[in-house]
């Protein structure tokens, strides 16, 4: 799965972009796409091309939010497919990211 990352204002707002498979086998991968820019950066999570998600993707998903600041932290998740939005809701995603 690629991965790709860019950042707008001066590092406060981070796109990042996943494509294909979202597994344990792109952990090195995502957290590099965000470790990069600044603690309490407001992110965007592009999931129009995310294929499949598994529960170590969740985690991955919970050390972002971690990076952005926990309970502050500004995390959207934008053009999941119904599939990888129904995995989300069963874990209560929606209750500590913004899913659209």
């Amino acid at each position: 799965m690629p991965v790709s990352s860019a950042n707008t204002d001066n590092g406060n707002k981070v796109s990042i972009v996943i494509k294909g498979r979202f597994d344990f086998n792109d952990h090195t991968e995502f957290r590099e796409s965000y470790r990069q820019y600044q603690s309490g950066a407001a992110y965007t999570l592009d999931m129009h091309d995310a294929e499949y998600m598994d529960s170590s993707a969740l985690g991955m998903l919970l050390l972002l939010r971690e990076h952005a600041g926990g309970d502050s932290a500004k995390i959207e998740v934008v053009g999941c497919k119904p599939e990888i939005k129904k995995i989300l809701a069963i874990a209560n995603f929606q209750k500590l990211f913004e899913i659209k």
